[in-house]
């Protein structure tokens, strides 16, 4: 693989693990297992038998919980934790053999870039779920299920496309996350009385 591969297969891995970190181990394990992708070395360990079955299941666990209306937040604040870190070593490892700067750089750029993923990610369902019915968390949810691993496959294979469309989304995140504290502020000021909503309606 050369640099430009490594890079985007890095950053591919940092960011569909901010969405759906076992489908990442799952299909990235299996694609690999079957030598359908080349991966550096230093990932040779999602291709054994024993990590694929626990992606496998964990993923199957994910898909049920991800389509239940305010259980899927609470996943969300728990896969804060496993989430980001999960995307910062497969970055990480995604650098194979090169000198331990790259690796750290990989490390530390994979784990901004699972961050703004997993962020928009939970923020969006978050938003979501303030409505009462169901559909829209559905919908939500089985565009994550498909969007995660199609954009993992890009950087496999496009790997310059993934890397403009990725700059893309981290302006559009950016955007995205600034209306969602300003629509939170004024949920919770409408809750709260008015005199509330007027303020932070006013905040920037």
């Amino acid at each position: 693989m050369d640099l430009v591969q490594n890079i985007a297969l890095g950053a591919g891995l940092a960011w569909a693990s901010g969405v759906r970190l076992y489908a990442v181990l799952l299909i990235t394990g299996l694609l690999g297992r079957f030598d359908l992708v080349q991966l550096p070395d230093t990932l040779a360990i999602v291709t054994d038998p024993i990590v694929i079955g626990a992606s496998g299941i964990m993923f199957a666990a994910e898909f049920l919980a991800d389509k239940i209306p305010g259980f899927d937040t609470l996943w969300d604040a728990v896969h804060t934790f496993i989430r980001i870190p999960a995307g910062a070593m497969l970055a990480a490892g995604s650098m194979g053999s090169m000198d331990p700067a790259w690796v750290t750089a990989a490390a530390i750029v994979g784990g901004m870039i699972a961050t703004s993923s997993h962020a928009t990610k939970a923020g969006g369902r978050a938003l979501i779920n303030t409505s009462p019915e169901p559909f829209s968390n559905w919908a939500a949810s089985l565009t994550e299920d498909v969007v995660a691993p199609a954009g993992l496959l890009v950087a496999m294979k496009f790997p310059l496309l993934f890397l403009v469309l990725l700059a893309i989304f981290l302006v559009v995140a950016v955007i995205f996350m600034r209306i969602l504290v300003r629509g939170m502020r004024r949920l919770v000021a409408r809750m709260r009385g008015p005199g509330d909503e007027r303020t932070a309606a006013a905040r920037p």
